[in-house]
């Protein structure tokens, strides 16, 4: 589904990818882990297109996504992949529910029911009283679901997510690792996602560990993939 071959990267003199390859299978939550600087980000922008490789070739969903320039590549780009960050990105102005219909809306789907599937994601989300609310009336944990919901909200082939849960408590970073699982499991969803956040590396199917730009080990958490 996700296939990554031989990526570099440098910034400068500095090579911070130095040929990564990797392959993501659908329905699969991946985590990223090794400390700061490994190039663990880099490597997640770059699958998501929103940094391009030196070098190497990305496939998602059969697309050579290397190929795809301009208009043709940001269309591509919000129809297959989601994003969740760790400072949610949400519009101040814009209510939850305004927030999550942004993609879909830039899609040039019809307004009333990119509306409808928001809402739907927010409640199924626990979010139905909250649709009205503007960021700054939620909390971290719901700014954060707010989140997840807009980066479903184009039913997306895999969401990336950089440090989801850095600025979340404990019990919010919980709920948030749970609620991955549980949408892997009830939609298929497929999650590559960089964390420093052990608990919900173990979560994972599978944990890549990255180290000086390349990856070091894989680990299979056999529970998981049980699960």
């Amino acid at each position: 589904m996700l296939k990554a071959v031989n990526i570099h990267k440098k910034y400068g003199e500095l090579e911070v990818l130095k040929g990564v390859s990797l392959e993501i299978n659908k329905g699969e939550i991946v985590s990223i882990i090794g400390s700061s600087g490994a190039g663990k980000s880099t490597l997640l922008h770059i699958l998501g297109t929103l940094d391009a490789a030196d070098s190497g070739e990305i496939y998602l969903e059969n697309q050579l996504v290397s190929q795809l320039k301009g208009k043709k590549l940001a269309h591509f780009r919000n129809m297959n992949i989601g994003f969740v960050f760790q400072f949610h990105h949400l519009l101040p102005e814009f209510s939850a529910l305004e927030n999550v219909c942004i993609p879909g809306w830039l899609a040039g789907k019809k307004k009333s029911q990119v509306e409808d599937d928001a809402a739907k994601l927010l409640e199924k989300l626990g979010l139905s009283d909250k649709m009205d609310n503007k960021p700054g009336q939620l909390s971290g944990g719901q700014q954060q679901r707010v989140a997840v919901a807009r980066a479903l909200i184009n039913q997306p082939a895999i969401v990336f997510a950089d440090e989801p849960t850095g600025n979340l408590d404990s019990q919010n970073a919980k709920d948030l690792h749970e609620l991955f699982v549980q949408l892997r499991n009830e939609f298929d969803q497929t999650f590559l996602i960089v964390t420093h956040n052990e608990e919900l590396a173990n979560m994972s199917d599978r944990v890549l560990h990255m180290k000086d730009g390349l990856i070091e080990n894989e680990v299979i958490n056999r529970k998981a993939v049980e699960a």
